[in-house]
């Protein structure tokens, strides 16, 4: 690839698990820029139910096929992480207009935080506009099939840590 046309892309967020939604974004992200970074935050107010670690192995193991995608972990702001690494894009998924209203106040934010970064938006496919994180872990937590909406080696950490 021309490197002018190099992109380094990150795509952010908690995946307390991650889902089929987040997979999507995933694939669709590597064949846009080339190379991605899935950034996992540390969030110290928020109780999640998998470790970073935990996070960082189940987004490794489900974007293992995808040769340009790596996977961090980051504290702090986006776009600090976004400096350290030289990454010039934000990556953020849409499934709803509502999303939108909220991450346009970020990708502004960001911005002016970090003017050299940009944030792009990419729509969810229908089949996956209403799966959440949340969703998965509700469903699973009863003891549910989530397996429509989550890869399957997530599907089983979640078997896993509700048998606790």
């Amino acid at each position: 690839m021309n490197s002018n046309f190099a992109r380094l892309a990150v795509y952010a967020g908690s995946f307390d698990p991650p889902t089929l939604g987040h997979l999507d974004l995933i694939e669709r992200s590597s064949h846009l820029f080339s190379d991605v970074i899935v950034a996992i935050g540390k969030h110290p107010s928020r109780n999640p139910l998998f470790t970073v670690q935990e996070r960082i192995d189940l987004v490794t193991e489900v974007s293992a096929h995808l040769a340009n995608v790596t996977i961090a972990s980051f504290e702090g702001l986006l776009v600090d992480f976004c400096r350290q690494v030289n990454a010039r894009v934000i990556v953020r998924g849409l499934r709803a207009a509502t999303d939108f209203e909220y991450e346009l106040q970020i990708a502004h934010a960001n911005a002016d935080l970090f003017p050299e970064v940009d944030t792009v938006f990419l729509p969810t496919r229908t089949k996956n506009g209403f799966i959440s994180a949340s969703l998965v872990r509700e469903i699973a937590s009863h003891g549910g099939d989530a397996s429509r909406y989550a890869p399957a080696p997530v599907c089983a950490a979640l078997r896993e840590r509700f048998r606790k």
